[in-house]
């Protein structure tokens, strides 16, 4: 059939400019997808790896540092004191913010915990390494500092010695708290201690020895009775001890890669 003289017949002409705008627009989705997935990765990166190589070449660092200054003997006047190294007391808000940013490493420092503290040297700051600490069963040799506080003391790779608790070797509890996930994570196997494993902790006078005695897998993180002078959950009754002695307690987070509960080590001075 042939079309009516002056009819006119429909065309259809696509549009390839709404085809490039739509291909563009589609490419710019993708490539931000992309960027976004590089900065994710290059963030988780940065957070379990290099956090840790990082914080453990510094805490490594301490450690030797504190070995050679050990090396030198003291003045006369200071040989044998006591109160060399020993930790700080009384709660520091800004030795607790591993406590108060949701995000704690042991129980909550900014209550109660006890006394027994005596105070730092002068000259040293609250987050001063005063200690090491080793654990063989672990293969784990790392600084012990004065406080809990993320920034200053656990970030950098140390163990933090709780404010207020008491001094290794004596009558109290020696609490401290460790990461056990990122920034030399130095906790990240103390689930696998086992009753009568050896810690080792080591100041300017001399190197005291605990043996576990206790594990509690799992408390809440305000279970402040863990980290008292004779520690006793107040969340599990049924852990820990009711007369005082010379206890070492260590704390960190559970499970892995979450701060929703505490793991807590007991043991006791044998030497």
């Amino acid at each position: 059939m042939r079309a009516r003289v002056g009819q006119r017949i429909p065309v259809v002409v696509q549009s390839r400019g709404r085809r490039r705008s739509g291909a563009r627009v589609l490419f710019v989705c993708a490539e931000t997808v992309v960027t976004c997935g590089v900065l994710v990765l290059l963030l988780v990166v940065h957070q379990l790896w290099w956090t840790n190589l990082e914080a453990r070449a510094e805490a490594l660092d301490q450690v030797r540092a504190l070995e050679q200054e050990w090396a030198v003997p003291l003045p006369e006047q200071t040989l044998g004191d006591p109160t060399v190294g020993a930790p700080t007391p009384g709660a520091d808000p800004a030795d607790e913010d591993s406590v108060a940013d949701g995000r704690p490493d042991g129980p909550s420092a900014g209550a109660s915990a006890g006394s027994g503290g005596r105070p730092a040297p002068p000259g040293t700051s609250r987050s001063d390494a005063f200690a090491v600490l080793r654990i063989p069963r672990l293969g784990l040799t790392v600084p012990v500092a004065h406080g809990v506080s993320k920034r200053s003391v656990l970030d950098k790779g140390y163990v933090g010695h709780y404010s207020g608790t008491g001094d290794a070797g004596r009558v109290g509890n020696f609490a401290l708290a460790g990461h056990r996930n990122t920034h030399g994570e130095p906790f990240r196997y103390i689930n696998r201690l086992e009753e009568g494993d050896e810690i080792s902790v080591r100041t300017r006078a001399r190197t005291y020895v605990y043996r576990v005695d206790q594990i509690l897998r799992q408390t809440a993180p305000r279970d402040v009775g863990v980290i008292r002078p004779v520690p006793r959950s107040l969340v599990k009754p049924s852990y820990g001890y009711d007369a005082p002695g010379a206890y070492l307690t260590l704390t960190t987070c559970t499970p892995e890669f979450s701060s929703t509960y505490r793991l807590v080590v007991w043991a006791k001075l044998v030497r």
